[in-house]
C-alpha cells in the first residue's frame, strides 16, 4: 500500500527505470552501485504532479516567494512547481541558474522572473556533494535574494546535505539513500 508521495514517487522511479543499480560514475565524482535519472520521474506526467504533491507543502511552509535550481537537473521541477503553484492559488515562480552567465543578451545568470529581496527556495533533483545546490544558492545570494530551503528529491547522503545544513540551510528531501544504495522515503530530521 502506497501511503504519500515519497512512496508513489520511489515506486514510479521503480517502475520507469529510473533507480538502477549496477556501477556508475557520478557527475559529483566517484562512483555508485545505484543511480538515479531524475529526468525519468520529473519529465514523467504523473512524477511531476507527484513531485509537485510532495514539494508544494513545504514550499508553501517556508514563504517561498520563488523556486530556483540549476540546469538541467532542476529545469522540469521548477516549470511544474510554478505551472501547479498557480494552479493552487499559491503562485511560485520559476528561475533557472545558468552554470555560467549568457555572454550574449541579457547576460543572466539566472533567467526567470527574479526579484531582489524575494525569499527563494532552491532544488535539484539529486543532493550528492551539494555542488550543484550551492552553485544555485550562490547565485541566487549573488542576486540579492534569502535562500529559505533547499530541496532534493534524492539525497545520496554524501555529505552534501550535511554540510548544507553545516551553512544553516535548512534542508527537504523526498527520497534518501543509505550507505549500501538502499532508497526508501525521507525522514527529514531538522
Amino acid at each position: 500500500m502506497i501511503n504519500g508521495p515519497a512512496e508513489a514517487i520511489l515506486e514510479l522511479a521503480k517502475k520507469k527505470g529510473a533507480l538502477m543499480f549496477g556501477e556508475f560514475k557520478l557527475s559529483a565524482g566517484g562512483t555508485s552501485s545505484y543511480y538515479f535519472d531524475g529526468r525519468l520521474i520529473t519529465l514523467d506526467p504523473e512524477g511531476a504532479n507527484l513531485i509537485c504533491e510532495a514539494f508544494m507543502p513545504v514550499l508553501v511552509a517556508c514563504g517561498a516567494e520563488a523556486l530556483a535550481g540549476p540546469t538541467l537537473g532542476a529545469d522540469p521541477i521548477v516549470s511544474s512547481v510554478a505551472a501547479l503553484s498557480y494552479r493552487e492559488g499559491h503562485p511560485i515562480p520559476g528561475l533557472i541558474v545558468r552554470k555560467e552567465a549568457k555572454s550574449h543578451g541579457g547576460k543572466r545568470g539566472i533567467e526567470g522572473p527574479l526579484v531582489n529581496g524575494a525569499r527563494v527556495a532552491v532544488v535539484d533533483d539529486t543532493c550528492s556533494t551539494g555542488a550543484s545546490l550551492f552553485l544555485a544558492i550562490d547565485a541566487v545570494e549573488a542576486a540579492g535574494c534569502r535562500v529559505v530551503k533547499v530541496l532534493s528529491i534524492l539525497d545520496r547522503r554524501q555529505g552534501g546535505s550535511d554540510e548544507l545544513r553545516r551553512r544553516g540551510y535548512d534542508f527537504f528531501t523526498i527520497l534518501e539513500a543509505d550507505a549500501e544504495g538502499n532508497v526508501a522515503p525521507a525522514k527529514n530530521e531538522s
